[in-house]
């Protein structure tokens, strides 16, 4: 199973990019030691590894000495796209748009459309997007490239699209709790506050995003942090709609995973409603509400 000309030699260069990426970014040293062995035992490897996962999947990789969930998602995720995320944020060059572009159908404009126009900035608020009408009011989207995205996400997300978008429309409608496999929005919020006062004074590497710095200005604060089992990693948003409105110091998108699930979630300061003037996960506005209230 080729993918895109990488070999095994190419993964454990790139797990060892990373390793030295967070080494530097002063992340949980645990952490670099496991990108570090996992290259080490992918350079000797007598097969490839994407010819492990296309016999016998993620379950399959896993058993792979230095090979656990977390790194089998990212291999299976090179096999499937030929790209690393982790990488990606390390460097500081996710945007939604990028991020929407890895889904068949869509390109550079309608990535940009799509965050310009819904204010969006996940795959997951993307999917709800193309099945609540949203989506199809964005200039270039009509039925059928909707079925495909809708199609395409359920692929990438590994659920029933429809399933997802039922839940997250019965917990808005019901008041109930997330799915576990997001961090609880006192813990985002939590995380967010360390971010934005460790940025404050000046206590977080700043790394230098691509994306509107013409200058290749080390700008950019970026923070990881382990806590109740999960690894963040927060930065304030580099996005377009971010310097369009000049939040690039409010905004603040925190990277989420554990066993191998990955998520996100923006931190915003309210402008309206109940919670006017507080920070708010975006898309979680619910449980803020009930978060504020005393107990």
């Amino acid at each position: 199973m080729a993918v895109l000309g990488l070999s095994n030699g190419d993964v454990a260069d790139l797990f060892e990019q990373v390793a030295d990426l967070l080494h530097a970014q002063n992340a949980n040293p645990y952490r670099v030691r496991a990108y570090r062995e996992a290259s080490r035992v992918i350079r000797a490897l007598d097969r490839s590894l994407f010819d492990i996962l296309e016999s016998g999947g993620r379950k399959e990789l896993e058993k792979l000495r230095g090979i656990g969930r977390s790194l089998a998602a990212a291999i299976e995720e090179l096999a499937h796209g030929g790209r690393l995320r982790v990488l990606e944020r390390l460097l500081g060059e996710v945007s939604p748009e990028d991020l929407f572009t890895t889904v068949p159908g869509i390109g550079e404009e309608l990535a940009h459309r799509v965050h310009r126009d819904l204010g969006i900035e996940t795959l997951e608020e993307l999917e709800l997007a193309a099945h609540d009408g949203r989506l199809l009011r964005v200039p270039g989207f009509g039925d059928r490239r909707v079925r495909g995205v809708r199609d395409a996400l359920d692929s990438m997300l590994g659920r029933s699209t429809r399933r997802r978008a039922r839940l997250i429309r019965r917990r808005e409608l019901l008041d109930e709790d997330p799915a576990p496999a997001s961090p609880p929005v006192r813990l985002l919020l939590e995380v967010d506050e360390r971010y934005r006062r460790l940025a404050g004074v000046g206590r977080l590497r700043t790394i230098a995003p691509r994306r509107f710095n013409p200058e290749g200005k080390a700008w950019l604060p970026i923070m990881h942090l382990d806590a109740a089992g999960w690894f963040f990693t927060a930065l304030f948003s580099n996005s377009a709609r971010a310097h369009e409105l000049g939040r690039t110091a409010d905004w603040v998108v925190i990277y989420y995973e554990r066993d191998g699930h990955e998520g996100q979630a923006t931190v915003v300061t309210e402008t309206r409603g109940p919670l006017a003037g507080c920070r708010v996960v975006r898309g979680r506005e619910t449980e803020c509400v009930r978060l504020s209230k005393p107990a």
